[in-house]
């Protein structure tokens, strides 16, 4: 089972450079349950840049650049399908 509707999406976040953001999204209802990742400007997040930090629906990036400026989209996946939540805008000053 994979319901619809995300019990939080994420929402727009605006930081300065250097800064750190923080996204945070509860993904749909799900059996089993749904494992998160994260999108920006449609490909996947790679997780291996240090400064990002994935944990519990939250999106965590440390230390902000410019380049990390874009769209964003929490996805919940499990054996049934994903679903993407709504979109969220990083901007950095």
């Amino acid at each position: 089972v994979l319901r619809d509707d995300f019990r939080q999406n994420p929402s727009d976040v605006m930081v300065a450079v250097g800064e750190p953001a923080v996204m945070e999204c509860q993904p749909p209802r799900g059996h089993p349950e749904p494992t998160i990742s994260w999108k920006k400007d449609g490909t996947s997040l790679d997780d291996k840049d240090e400064r990002i930090t994935i944990r519990g629906g939250k999106l965590m990036i440390t230390y902000t650049r410019k380049n990390d400026a874009g769209k964003y989209v929490c996805v919940g996946t499990n054996m049934v399908g994903e679903r993407e939540s709504e979109v969220a805008e990083l901007t950095v000053l």
